[in-house]
């Protein structure tokens, strides 16, 4: 991370953003509170005489703005479709990316929830309809300045900087051999899938769906990008392999319902899953001299962590070795 990137979140205090937020027109009444969030800053934001909004200021050299628009209109042509997504606010001029001495922030409306219980096979078949109608939009167009989730960027380049920054000395051989042949076979499975891409949610774990009287939201996409459609639907699958069968087998019936799943696809679970687990441990790593993630995650960059971390790859390569999960048909 650079050094820029430091002093910019340092920097962002309450009155900072009180002063960003009130340059559009709004009146604050002096109430706001950080949220959960590290990659960015989000703050509940309390107006006078009107509901709170969330307030996401964008960490700075990650996106562009033009990657930015490009998720805020996903979003806009997702919510104008009737799917339960929440776009960022816009003025009467059509913005929604807004610039204050430096910073870049979106406004969203405010929505609470829980997410919902996974062994309930019948949320599981409302997941796979609500992805189903995602993807048939996402399909619709494709991202022009947003990445793709490819081996290259989440998994090559996770390994590259781990290796060159953070592993132990003693445990460098360790990590680049088992990395390496982990990464072989997560490269032929996509050569042998060949899986189609199409814009996605990017980061579809149960944290971000949120459940509250009989309705259902799905948000944060600040990860979006072109996937294959099953990125969207295997982190909702957890245990052995007969309950995830269960489990897949239910969303897809929903997610049918409105977009052809690809069975194929089922053979990139765990090569996502792969690449997922190295790009967390890299994201970590680059982000570790912001101070707000040594003390979210103090069991990071040490022996023990890269110990636990070099057996989960192993672990990985024996699951890549398995029969991925089928359809009955």
């Amino acid at each position: 991370m650079s050094t820029t990137e430091q002093v910019d979140f340092a920097n962002l205090n309450p009155d900072r953003v009180i002063d960003a937020v009130e340059s559009l027109g709004y009146t604050s009444d002096l109430r706001v509170f950080a949220l959960n969030s590290y990659e960015n800053r989000v703050y509940q934001f309390g107006l006078e005489d009107k509901e709170p909004v969330v307030v996401k200021f964008y960490r700075p050299e990650r996106w562009s703005d033009e990657q930015i628009l490009e998720e805020h209109q996903f979003t806009q042509q997702l919510a104008d479709t009737d799917i339960p997504v929440i776009p960022p606010w816009r003025n009467k001029a059509d913005d929604s990316l807004f610039h204050f001495e430096g910073y870049r922030f979106a406004i969203y409306p405010r929505r609470g929830g829980h997410a919902p219980a996974l062994d309930d096979m019948d949320n599981l078949f409302q997941l796979g309809r609500l992805f189903g109608r995602l993807h048939l939009v996402g399909a619709s167009m494709e991202y022009q300045f947003r990445p793709k989730l490819d081996v290259a960027s989440f998994g090559d380049s996770s390994r590259h900087d781990i290796l060159i920054n953070v592993i132990p000395n003693n445990l460098q051989e360790s990590y680049e051999t088992t990395s390496e042949d982990l990464l072989q076979l997560v490269r032929k499975r996509f050569t042998l899938v060949a899986p189609k891409y199409i814009r996605t949610h990017g980061d579809g774990h149960v944290g971000n769906i949120l459940s509250r009287n009989d309705e259902t939201w799905l948000v944060d996409f600040d990860d979006s990008r072109m996937a294959p459609a099953i990125q969207d639907l295997w982190m909702f699958l957890s245990g052995e392999q007969d309950t995830q069968q269960r489990a897949i087998m239910e969303l897809v019936e929903g997610y049918q319902e409105f977009y052809d799943f690809s069975p194929s696809e089922l053979g990139l679970i765990e090569a996502l899953r792969s690449l997922r687990i190295m790009h967390h441990a890299a994201w970590l790593a680059r982000r570790w001299q912001d101070p707000a993630f040594p003390k979210a995650f103090p069991w990071f960059n040490t022996e023990r962590y890269w110990g636990e971390h070099i057996l989960q790859l192993r672990e990985q390569l024996s699951l890549m070795q398995e029969a991925p999960l089928r359809m009955p048909y």
